[in-house]
């Protein structure tokens, strides 16, 4: 995807905006529903849809689809944390977003409790703003929505749920968010264009691409800095981290290569050409097999870390987002092209079952 859609993003439709802010636009239909906690739910951002749809992860069954979350792609949860933290794609310029009203029918009161704005000329000063929502992982509820400088690519959130992190593609940075007050806490630039983040076991520190120079910023979000950055290939997008701490597993996408780097010493120990576009990767619960969504060749590539040994099935059209779920020893795959999901088998890689779903599936949370 290169430079990811380009480096503005400006949407101008105040209309559309104000329709974001509309706390009961929001909240539709969640009040009266029961609390989200079952055994192994998937949460799928529907992107062009403004929805995330819930699954029962082992048959897909529909549980519930959240809405009001506008043009949403970015989607972090941590297992046992209070909430999900979902990112817009959509943007506006600042001076539409200051100038918005309290929306029709919503109290002052209401909107700041719904409404939290960061500090003023946070980020790039041309930023436009987007919306970063706080959910309620037990009633579904957008409790918080806090304006961040520049679209969300992607989002991340600490192994404690204490912080959550956004990418800013057109921002050239990140926003953190301070998940026990529910506030904006800082933007910290990193490189050009980044892209995917991961946290390790520590919660002060995660790992950034930026697929604009080909680095990985490693950023302490507690002292708001970048402590160093690490060349790797040429585009990187998509990350993961090992059950250990150890390895980073990075796709170049536009080359078809995910790098394995030793994040101590920021050395690159192996490579896996996968060929052609490829996009999403992900790790089995023990990280012995890695997968990748061969996006330009319809393929779902899984690497058996021990042996080096790649195996493959054909998946398309456009293998797209993925995730690996606990508890049923299978993977999610979105497709960029159709909205559908495939259920995939990790030992074997076989189909288990597919099922439709509205717009375009992106960054999936699997909870057990």
């Amino acid at each position: 995807m290169g430079i990811l859609h380009g480096r503005k993003l400006k949407m101008k439709e105040t209309k559309m905006f104000t329709r974001i802010l509309t706390a009961s636009a929001l909240i539709v239909g969640l009040s009266q529903i029961p609390a989200l906690t079952q055994a192994g739910t998937v949460f799928i951002p529907e992107g062009s849809n403004d929805t995330i749809l819930m699954v029962q992860s082992e048959t897909g069954e529909v549980l519930r689809r959240l809405s009001g979350v506008e043009a949403v792609h970015g989607l972090a949860g941590a297992a046992g944390a209070k909430y999900l933290v979902a990112g817009s794609y959509a943007e506006i310029d600042r001076e539409d977003a200051d100038s918005l009203a309290v929306p029709t029918g919503v109290s002052e009161d209401e909107h700041a409790a719904h409404h939290a704005k960061p500090v003023k000329n946070v980020g790039p000063t041309d930023a436009g703003i987007s919306i970063l929502s706080i959910i309620d992982a037990e009633t579904g509820d957008i409790i918080r929505r806090i304006e961040v400088p520049g679209a969300v690519h992607h989002t991340a959130m600490s192994p404690d749920g204490r912080y959550a992190v956004a990418t800013h593609p057109t921002s050239d940075g990140i926003s953190v968010i301070d998940l026990e007050t529910l506030t904006f806490a800082a933007f910290i630039p990193t490189g050009y264009s980044p892209n995917y983040a991961v946290f390790g076991d520590d919660p002060a520190i995660v790992y950034v691409t930026n697929t604009g120079n080909g680095t990985i910023s490693e950023v302490n979000i507690e002292q708001g800095f970048v402590a160093r950055n690490i060349p790797v290939g040429e585009a990187p997008e998509h990350l993961i981290i090992d059950a250990d701490n150890e390895r980073l597993y990075v796709a170049d996408a536009d080359a078809g290569v995910v790098y394995e780097l030793l994040y101590i010493t920021g050395e690159i120990s192996r490579s896996f050409p996968i060929g052609g576009e490829i996009h999403a990767v992900g790790l089995s619960g023990d990280s012995g097999t890695l997968f990748v969504s061969g996006k330009g060749e319809d393929k779902l590539v899984a690497i058996d870390l021990d042996s080096g040994k790649f195996s493959s099935i054909p998946l398309g059209p456009d293998p797209y987002h993925l995730t690996v779920v606990p508890g049923i020893d299978a993977i999610y795959v979105s497709s960029r092209s159709e909205p559908k999901i495939w259920v995939i088998d990790q030992q074997t890689l076989a189909i288990r079952s597919e099922f439709g779903i509205q717009g375009e599936g992106h960054q999936m949370v699997a909870l057990p």
